[in-house]
């Protein structure tokens, strides 16, 4: 069984966590590194200290952490987020003269200012190709414009969500979940898109928070639909709260009650008959 050394590092504070080969160098989390990536000699934090995985686990050559960061790296780094105001200004300003549909997030130089990017949200592409000549012509070094989507704009950018916090992807999440409007549906939301949709216009990261969960709590829970027994006789279940635990029924005698899970017998499938000539409304809305 072979086995390799690696090493977690982050370069952003809610940033990906990217892996590299720790070249014996004595690391531990907290730690700055200087790294070679692939736009060149770049700073990070050690999130994930020195660790064995299988050589079978990596999928592409390891590049080496080529160092503890020094002062002056650090010093370095300081004065290099000075020249990114500036060339954040500058290229705003030559957006503005070129009139281009684009949104400037942000000027990122690596640690030898070898290279420069930009980072821009945009409604469609963008030609951008005067641009860029003028860029390269003005910083005197090479150049990048990248074009980021909704969600990566408004983890750059920050704000606080509906909650009132300052927004996940900005704070802690490292990378995007997939999210679907069937999470919504599975927790029972309101399918209103100005209710289950983020500031960056897409649905949620926080539906996946509590998704497995929910699934995990209705396999216990009666469907609506079933007829069940319960302490006051029989009844058809009309809805249900997996969080508490519990269901709603609708007895013979019309009344809603509330029960515990743990007081209600299921007594037949949803596919046989149910009481009552008509379907509860709620019924047909929570089947999918």
């Amino acid at each position: 069984m072979i086995v390799a050394d690696v090493v977690g590092v982050r370069f952003k504070g809610a940033g990906k966590v990217y892996y590299f080969n720790p070249s014996g160098i004595d690391l531990k989390v907290g730690d700055h590194v200087v790294v070679e990536t692939g736009r060149g000699l770049e700073i990070g934090r050690v999130v994930i200290s020195p660790k064995q995985v299988l050589a079978s686990e990596i999928t592409e050559p390891l590049k080496a952490v080529l160092r503890k960061a020094s002062e002056e790296d650090l010093r370095q780094k300081a004065e290099l987020a000075k020249k990114e105001r500036q060339a954040f200004a500058k290229c705003r300003e030559l957006i503005a003269k070129h009139g281009l549909p684009m949104k400037l997030l942000a000027a990122e130089y690596n640690l030898d200012s070898t290279r420069l990017t930009f980072l821009f949200s945009a409604k469609e592409r963008v030609d951008f190709r005067e641009l860029l000549r003028e860029l390269i012509a003005t910083f005197k070094t090479r150049v990048e414009l990248r074009q980021v989507g909704p969600r990566d704009e408004t983890k750059i950018l920050g704000g606080l969500g509906r909650c009132g916090r300052p927004l996940c992807c900005s704070t802690y999440l490292c990378e995007f979940d997939t999210i679907s409007i069937r999470m919504a549906k599975e927790q029972g939301l309101p399918l209103n898109p100005m209710k289950i949709s983020g500031i960056c216009g897409r649905l949620l990261c926080c539906l996946s928070y509590e998704h497995e969960q929910y699934l995990s709590l209705k396999e216990r829970l009666p469907q609506v639909g079933q007829q069940v027994i319960t302490p006051l006789g029989p009844a058809r279940v009309v809805g249900e709260n997996p969080l508490k635990e519990t269901v709603n029924v609708k007895l013979e005698s019309e009344a809603v009650v509330e029960f515990p899970i743990s007081e209600v017998t299921i007594e037949k499938r949803p596919s046989e008959p149910i009481i009552g000539k008509k379907q509860h409304p709620q019924m047909k809305r929570n089947r999918h």
